[in-house]
């Protein structure tokens, strides 16, 4: 009797010890399910997260389609570069890999900020250009009529860049983009003396003053990355002149370690899209560029400009003391930057002579 219930404790503890053993097994195989899980999905957004952050490549400025037979004759749409050109850079900020970024709250994107910096530099040139359509180039002066048109486009373009809750920003700018292309449509048509785009040196040179200053300040927040001492020239040394509150003689300035990539790509995404715009420009300016004797300058500022879209090999942006041993791409950028800027005020200057 005892020998056949010491064999039934024996069978009981050897069934528990089984059990135990297929639990701590279970548990096991689990565990490396959710790390391998992990690793992999990682890895997938690591990889598409690569894929989206790389930049769109220029496109052609194309004026094939600018042109109309009247008579016979092969006549120039006038604008009609300048707004295609705007809209194509607009569509490339919604249709790019990964489509529009800044707004997404969701992995891999909300994990970038690269391209979403490179996006609003993009977005503020397409911003100033329909600021200009709407107020210079397409009214002939200032008591004449605004475009319907453009009068819609250029809100939705200036709507908040990260709005995610619908309508998001992509709704705001499909709608710009579409006011564009409509405003587009109807240049050259005939029946419709009503959309225009006057190509005077008056109405260029309000454009230009905008990415002036535009390039400017990326400029001044791309040296920061190194940190200066600056004399404040606030006030231009005008006896006469106050501002709202006092500030030191002099100001040090310098970018935050974290937002030095940001002011970088935000400064390639700018020159990106003024690139495209300025060789529009040299299509429908062509002749007023040629009197003023200033198709050389502006070629010169795209060429600068385009020295800005050179590949990045380092997989981070250097950030070193300028005659450091280590690289600064920061000054490199603002270099051609404020090339291209000191080229824009002596084209600046030819415009406004008679």
């Amino acid at each position: 009797m005892w020998k056949f219930w010491k064999k039934e404790i024996n069978d009981s503890e050897s069934e528990v010890t089984a059990d135990l053993s297929n639990d701590n097994t279970q548990s096991v195989s689990l565990t490396k399910l959710i790390i391998y899980s992990f690793i992999a999905i990682s890895l997938i957004l690591y990889f598409i997260g690569m894929y989206w952050s790389s930049e769109p490549a220029p496109f052609v400025v194309e004026n094939e389609q600018a042109y109309q037979v009247v008579n016979g004759e092969k006549k120039l749409i006038v604008g009609y570069t300048t707004l295609a050109t705007t809209e194509k850079i607009a569509n490339t900020l919604l249709t790019k890999p990964g489509g529009y970024l800044s707004n997404d709250i969701t992995p891999p994107s909300i994990f970038l900020d690269n391209i979403p910096s490179w996006e609003f530099g993009v977005l503020v040139q397409v911003r100033d250009m329909a600021s200009v359509l709407r107020n210079h180039m397409a009214r002939s002066q200032s008591q004449s009529m605004e475009n319907e048109f453009l009068k819609e486009a250029e809100p939705l373009f200036n709507n908040d860049h990260t709005l995610w809750i619908w309508p998001d920003a992509q709704k705001k700018y499909e709608k710009a983009i579409q006011q564009l292309a409509a405003f587009r449509g109807e240049l050259g048509k005939v029946e419709n003396s009503q959309a225009q785009f006057y190509t005077r040196a008056d109405n260029l040179n309000a454009w230009l003053s905008l990415v002036e200053k535009r390039l400017g300040g990326l400029s001044q927040r791309l040296t920061a990355s190194v940190g200066q001492e600056r004399v404040n020239t606030d006030l231009s040394g005008d006896s006469a002149a106050h501002q709202s509150t006092e500030s030191a003689s002099s100001l040090t300035v310098k970018t935050p370690w974290m937002q030095i990539d940001n002011n970088f790509y935000e400064a390639r995404g700018a020159c990106w899209a003024l690139i495209h715009m300025l060789k529009a420009i040299q299509v429908d300016f062509e002749t007023v560029l040629a009197k003023k004797n200033a198709k050389t300058s502006l070629a010169q500022i795209i060429r600068e400009l385009e020295a800005t879209q050179e590949s990045v090999w380092s997989p981070i942006i250097l950030n070193g003391s300028g005659f450091g041993l280590m690289a600064n791409h920061s000054l490199v950028m603002a270099s051609y930057i404020s090339r291209a800027n000191a080229g824009l005020i002596d084209l600046r200057e030819l415009l406004s002579k008679g």
